[in-house]
């Protein structure tokens, strides 16, 4: 199952987010020969609480770490959708910016944040990237008659996603071993330095919860995720 995607998008809230959530994972697949693509919804402009550091700058900072970040897990494509940190909305424009993604870079997965918690508030841009995400590969990607000029225009085509993988759900079903690209997972998560305030501190943590997540499912490191299967969630949906 963890092996079979060879193209995959993952749909990122902030710059390091991926390698916090799913970094091991991606590591895995890349070196597998799998062609996956990050797209960032927001800037990062206000991950400080440097009051000298200004916005403009440290979204620049950012960019280059999650570029450095990328490279050590063996991520081809960088796409930076801009929105303000904070400032991420539902709305026609970002639907539409990750569909031309879905359709340019034809992934059979997608991965984004589970953006539905009844335990613990998620972050307001956690929670909209994934909503936007999901319908994404749920309501638009799929049909041509969603953001036709894409397809007449631009010389794209309408494509279905296989299946999507949420992660930091609070519903996990499967889990994909890290056991042998956990260092890269924590190499990638340093690549964010402006971030990493107490980096050992933080290391530790992502070690120690991999370490969990994987005596759950009977592997040293795993990254767990909910999976949902497109085909049979859209043949669902039109029965009604």
């Amino acid at each position: 199952m963890i092996d079979e995607h060879k193209r995959i998008l993952l749909v990122i809230p902030h710059e390091d987010d991926g390698e916090g959530g799913c970094g091991g994972s991606v590591a895995r697949w890349a070196l597998n020969g799998a062609d996956i693509t990050f797209l960032l919804c927001t800037n990062g402009d206000k991950g400080t609480s440097e009051l000298e550091m200004t916005s403009k700058r440290l979204a620049n900072i950012r960019q280059k770490e999650q570029l450095a970040a990328a490279r050590v897990l063996g991520v081809k494509q960088v796409s930076f959708m801009g929105y303000p940190d904070g400032e991420l909305e539902d709305e026609i424009w970002a639907r539409e910016y990750i569909v031309r993604e879905i359709r340019k870079h034809k992934p059979s997965l997608v991965m984004c944040i589970d953006p539905f918690r009844s335990k613990r508030h998620a972050h307001r841009d956690h929670r909209i990237s994934g909503l936007l995400a999901l319908d994404a590969v749920f309501t638009y990607s799929w049909s041509e008659t969603y953001f036709p000029d894409q397809i007449q225009r631009d010389g794209l085509e309408a494509h279905r996603v296989s299946e999507v993988y949420l992660w930091s759900s609070e519903n996990p079903d499967m889990c994909v071993d890290i056991g042998d690209t956990m260092e890269l997972k924590a190499e990638a998560l340093a690549a964010h330095a402006s971030q990493m305030k107490e980096p050992d501190k933080i290391l530790q943590r992502t070690i120690d919860r991999a370490r969990a997540v994987g005596k759950d499912f009977g592997v040293s490191h795993a990254e767990s995720f909910r999976r949902v299967i497109v085909h049979k969630t859209l043949s669902h949906w039109a029965e009604y």
